[in-house]
């Protein structure tokens, strides 16, 4: 795997962390979070609210530790690196507890530290190894695989603000830590191995 796509994405990723990060601590709630986070709210007819909770369980550990264990069946590739796959979805929650207690920013209607959101994290560190190990299919399901990774990441940000657990810039901060910690997985799974 070339490794020019997995830094330039965990450059953008890391930036984009830091500073929501650094507006998280210096501001509270960020100045559009309430804004953002009312007009999500109003479009939350009870249906949404419905299909919001279906969409939040793809960043729970009990769908994607099978998920995880499909990328093995799936991709020959996270075979062959299972332990950079598998450290991934390990890291993933241990580093957002860290950073989440780090930032120590309390979630909208809770008191309990919110930023950044786990299940955006962990979502977006799943969906982001499926992005990078989607690499060697063919070209139509490849697109195909990725739009839907793509579209799991984002509902379950969406799901997040709309359950009313976290602030939107908590979501997005879980989208780039996830997506930056799946961008080091792939680079870490992408050196060649050392002959014994």
């Amino acid at each position: 795997m070339t490794t020019a796509a997995p830094r330039v994405v965990l450059a953008w990723t890391a930036a984009c962390f830091v500073f929501l990060a650094a507006g998280a601590l210096v501001f509270g709630a960020l100045p559009a979070d309430t804004a953002v986070r009312e007009a999500v709210l109003g479009l939350a007819a009870p249906w949404v609210v419905g299909v919001m909770r279906i969409a939040n369980r793809a960043g729970d550990w009990r769908v994607l530790l099978p998920g995880t264990l499909l990328l093995f069946v799936a991709f020959p590739r996270a075979r062959a690196r299972w332990w950079a796959w598998a450290g991934l979805m390990v890291s993933a929650p241990l580093v957002e507890w860290i950073l989440k207690h780090g930032v120590a920013r309390a979630r909208p209607e809770d008191a309990s530290f919110g930023f950044p959101s786990g299940h955006a994290t962990a979502a977006a560190a799943f969906f982001g190894a499926v992005i990078y190990l989607a690499r060697k299919l063919p070209p139509a399901p490849r697109a195909l695989v990725r739009a839907l990774a793509v579209v799991g990441i984002v509902l379950v940000a969406v799901a997040r603000v709309v359950l009313r657990a976290h602030w939107p810039s908590d979501a997005l901060a879980g989208i780039a830590l996830g997506l930056a910690l799946a961008s080091v997985a792939a680079l870490v799974a992408a050196k060649p191995t050392e002959p014994a």
